[in-house]
């Protein structure tokens, strides 16, 4: 069994609370949720309105399907991110294999 971890850095220039910002990231954990077999959270204290990180987990048994996978998400993460005024400005993915 491979689990597969990216990691997301989320950039939300527009953001001017933490209301606008929850509000962009709640949005982007909602829809990859919806489109993925996927747990994600967030993984900042959220201390600053205009950043965000995410952190998101998938296992399977073929660590070739995962890393298709982690493309996939990567990919709708940056079209849903830029939909919401928002940028993926840097991401990081590990496999885990047991």
């Amino acid at each position: 069994m491979t689990v597969a971890r990216l990691i997301l850095e989320i950039e939300i220039p527009h953001a001017q609370s933490i209301k606008e910002r929850r509000q962009v990231v709640r949005s982007l954990k909602d829809r990859l949720r919806n489109a993925f077999n996927l747990a994600i959270a967030e993984l900042d204290g959220g201390e600053l309105w205009n950043r965000a990180t995410l952190g998101i987990a998938v296992i399977s048994g073929s660590r070739s399907y995962l890393s298709g996978q982690l493309q996939e998400i990567d990919q709708a993460a940056n079209r849903i991110a830029h939909t919401l005024g928002a940028e993926v400005i840097d991401s990081y993915a590990e496999f885990l294999t047991e």
